[in-house]
């Protein structure tokens, strides 16, 4: 049996930036990896559907060439899917040589293999077994596929087939209108297919300040794309060559026909194949029970990203590993794992990090709104990107709370004021501070100086 100082199964923006960091600090590292390296982020997750935003985004633009005195002779241009499917691979390849990279690095000892355990501390890859005092799990996540009939049916598929389609849909239906079915549903309208959302609740992206959802709705419903709220899909069947998707939305029975269906109803932690039973650790269907250093309840093992299952994005997952690794080390930080950033890459975007207006409301958390437009800041105006608003919660001295915004650049404004938060800022802080003129960050500053 081999024995290291720290295992971590998963290569994964957790695991390779933990290992990565944990080799600098010294420890020895086996990290363990059963497909791509790289994890879903790098391979089917977020490097290639901002790919996909990027040439969406250049189509929407050479739409609206005319608005900026560019005149194309002609209007009706062709958009190359598989040329498109192809430099998403390329870009992809090239990252996870830069991951392979890193686990090739002094300290760290990179395994392919499926990994499970066989003890607490003891974990089995095909015929080796390691055991280490430290066990990190970042097995991430996998999609959720709803119990319906004709889920199995050629042409439904999770954002991970859908992101090599080599063709443009002419009718794309998306169940699920949380952050991957809304960006799905962005790109290809942007790419020319027709849309439609049916979803569940009553409103798109319910992490999301419920004015700032409701208004980036009403942008994606005016850009064409329909959607079906308090919809409960039955089934899926074939019907002349199309697909139909059967729903019921207050008591009425209704149908959408379409090419593809993306099933987009959220994602499950990656625990299956684990033998967890096999050892002492909590866990559950929503994922592995963990405290505030991400350790769980065995000593010396720790479960970070989306396996965990409290909150799946792929910085939250680096920064949990780094707290992990720290309380290995015995290192304390300065980590806020309670201010998270995060971004919706629709057109136009959204952002947020701490808390929105309906959760001060929920909390009964005395609380000032503070709203800003785009349509006041004149590079907004430069950029035909008037469309937009951010709301600033703070507390009743003026300390930031949380801000919840769409348009565009929305994930820059949000971290702008997530390091103010960090830092503990207040409104009348963020007031003294020069801003670059002109720059869609002004809108905050504004803000801050009205009375």
């Amino acid at each position: 049996m081999t024995k290291t100082d720290l295992i971590i199964i998963g290569s994964g923006p957790g695991g390779y930036r933990a290992a990565e960091y944990a080799a600098r600090k010294g420890l020895q590292v086996t990290i363990i990896e059963a497909h791509d390296a790289g994890g879903t982020c790098l391979n089917s997750g977020c490097i290639p559907t901002k790919t996909l935003c990027k040439h969406a985004e250049v189509a929407d633009t050479i739409r609206d060439a005319a608005t900026y005195g560019i005149h194309l002779s002609s209007t009706d241009f062709s958009i190359d899917m598989p040329a498109i499917i192809d430099r998403k691979q390329a870009i992809i390849d090239r990252l996870r040589q830069g991951v392979e990279q890193i686990m090739a690095m002094p300290g760290i000892t990179y395994l392919k293999g499926k990994a499970h355990f066989s003890g607490n501390k003891t974990i089995v890859v095909d015929d080796q077994e390691i055991t280490a005092d430290n066990i990190l799990i970042a097995t991430g996540s996998t999609a959720k596929q709803l119990p319906i009939e004709g889920i199995d049916l050629p042409g439904v598929l999770t954002s991970t087939e859908l992101l090599d389609l080599p063709r443009i849909p002419q009718r794309l239906c998306v169940i699920g209108a949380g952050v991957i079915g809304m960006e799905f549903a962005s790109i290809y309208r942007s790419l020319g297919s027709e849309v439609c959302v049916v979803e569940y609740l009553k409103e798109c992206l319910p992490a999301l300040d419920s004015d700032i959802a409701k208004r980036l709705r009403k942008q994606l419903e005016q850009r064409g794309i329909d959607f079906s709220f308090q919809s409960a899909v039955s089934r899926i069947e074939k019907n002349e060559g199309l697909l139909r998707l059967h729903y019921e939305k207050k008591g009425k029975a209704a149908f959408i026909d379409a090419d593809i269906i993306l099933m987009a109803t959220g994602r499950k932690p990656n625990i299956e194949g684990l033998h967890l039973p096999s050892t002492d650790i909590r866990h559950s269907p929503a994922g592995i029970s963990t405290d505030e250093n991400l350790q769980t309840n065995v000593p010396g093992v720790y479960a970070i990203g989306d396996v965990n299952g409290r909150q799946m994005l792929a910085h939250t997952a680096i920064f949990q590993g780094f707290r992990a690794v720290n309380h290995i080390l015995g290192t304390p930080d300065r980590i806020r794992l309670d201010l998270i950033p995060a971004a919706i890459f629709t057109h136009p975007e959204a952002g947020s990090v701490g808390l929105s207006e309906d959760q001060c409301k929920e909390a009964a958390t005395p609380y000032r709104c503070h709203k800003g437009y785009y349509r006041s800041n004149g590079k907004a105006h430069a950029g035909n990107a008037t469309e937009g608003m951010i709301k600033l919660l703070t507390d009743e001295q003026g300390t930031l709370l949380g801000c919840h915004l769409y348009g565009e650049h929305a994930a820059f404004i949000a971290q702008e004021v997530a390091v103010l938060m960090n830092l503990g800022a207040t409104l009348d802080r963020l007031g003294d501070i020069v801003h670059t003129h002109p720059t869609l960050s002004e809108i905050l500053q504004d803000m801050a100086l009205r009375p």
